[in-house]
């Protein structure tokens, strides 16, 4: 596990400051997958919004092109998402990924995993992670065991893959063909998409242009330009529900760090 400084840190003055949290503010990092620079900075939407506006000082690393910082020094980790597959044992980076999550949660660092982030979370937990029966590429109400925690939605999925709870986990939302979210501690693994803005999207779609993933989801009967507006259309209401999930978790992680 390559463990280090992190590079330039975002996130300014809030209301984070507490018990658990080193400094004037809490320390965080958040971690991207296979992009770096103004794309790694496009897919953090909501979620970086709300943790600068918590106070909560983050560094955006992009795995295997970085070090990770010492989980002990940490405050919170958000894992993102990826076009991996968490099961892909030839990812170069996904070994150092899962040995540093594993200590994260040895130290009882709170981590936050969003999409295969989530998935790279239940993994690290004793979960499972494999194909899903179907995929999910859009707007999903999901069946939640805790309203609070999860509202039903609905929230924006894109994954092929899913994840089983964790053992010891407490299932929190799911849907007919995943599960969708899961608590175990101060940690909370979703498989949708809570960060999603017309911004993130874009950062999508330029993606799956330069690998020529944009064809493969027209043949599949997605309509790409349909997705954007609906996007654009539920983009504040997304976002006020992507604040309190997010609000709901970091109180109950920093609680969990008091205690």
């Amino acid at each position: 596990m390559a463990v280090g400084p992190g590079p330039v840190e975002h996130g300014g003055p809030g209301d984070g400051s507490g018990p658990g949290c080193r400094g004037d503010h809490p320390r965080a990092v958040i971690v991207v997958h296979d992009v770096s620079g103004a794309a790694a900075a496009g897919e953090l939407g909501t979620i970086g919004d709300r943790m600068t506006q918590h106070g909560i000082r983050f560094d955006l690393i992009t795995a295997g092109e970085q070090l990770f910082p010492a989980p002990e020094t940490l405050d919170l980790i958000v894992i993102m998402g990826s076009d991996k597959s968490a099961y892909d044992d030839t990812i170069p980076w996904l070994s150092d990924e899962l040995t540093y999550l594993r200590v994260a949660v040895r130290v009882g660092t709170p981590v936050l995993g969003i999409c295969f982030g989530g998935q790279v979370l239940a993994r690290t937990l004793g979960g499972t992670v494999r194909r899903a029966p179907r995929h999910e590429l859009g707007w999903f109400s999901v069946t939640t065991a805790d309203q609070a925690a999860i509202p039903a939605g609905p929230w924006m999925e894109s994954h092929w893959d899913t994840f089983t709870v964790p053992p010891g986990a407490q299932r929190l939302a799911w849907t007919q063909d995943a599960e969708q979210a899961f608590r175990f501690g101060p940690h909370l693994g979703l498989q949708f998409h809570p960060e999603i803005t017309p911004t993130v999207f874009e950062t999508w779609a330029a993606i799956w242009q330069a690998k020529r993933r944009d064809r493969e989801l027209v043949a599949m009967g997605v309509d790409i330009p349909a997705l954007r507006e609906e996007i654009a259309r539920r983009s504040d209401a997304s976002r006020t529900a992507s604040y309190a999930l997010f609000d709901e978790f970091w109180a109950r992680a920093r609680a969990f760090r008091r205690a």
